[in-house]
């Protein structure tokens, strides 16, 4: 069902493959365009984990959301430093894999950061991730979740 990233393999931060069919089932997911070298980005990366940590490793039950981060750094080196550095304990798309530059194009990304929320079959719920969470906070999660048509466990 998770179509967007059907047939990839993403990586967590120890490095380990991960399977997105089941990290990102029944999930609302967030992809982040980001890049180290990039100012703006290296200013949201933090409320991003701040967001994530609030709402997936300090609520019970987790909320079902995700994140990957799609990089635009300009090395896998300069990628894995700023994923370490700076990144929640998200998911990545490998820099070596060229999909990257499918999905900047499905979502007409011309600039970065850029946090597009989507459904799991892909479908754009919003590209204006990024501005909801500066404007809202938390409370886009519900938005976001109401949105995306998958079995709810959130209580927040």
């Amino acid at each position: 069902m998770v179509e967007v990233f059907s047939g990839r393999t993403l990586v967590n931060k120890d490095g380990d493959f991960v399977d997105p069919e089941e990290a990102l089932r029944n999930k609302v997911v967030g992809i982040y365009f980001s890049a180290g070298w990039c100012p703006p980005c290296r200013d949201f990366t933090p409320i991003l984990c701040d967001f994530y940590t609030d709402l997936v490793e300090e609520s019970d039950p987790p909320a079902q959301f995700e994140i990957v981060f799609v990089s635009s750094d300009k090395s896998t080196d300069d990628m894995v430093e700023y994923y370490h550095d700076m990144h929640g304990d998200w998911l990545a798309l490998p820099w070596t894999d060229d999909y990257k530059h499918e999905l900047k194009q499905r979502y007409k990304i011309t600039a970065v950061p850029k946090l597009v929320i989507v459904k799991e079959n892909g479908d754009v719920i919003t590209d204006k991730g990024r501005k909801q969470i500066r404007d809202r906070g938390l409370a886009c999660f519900r938005t976001w979740l109401d949105a995306a048509e998958i079995f709810q466990n959130f209580n927040g």
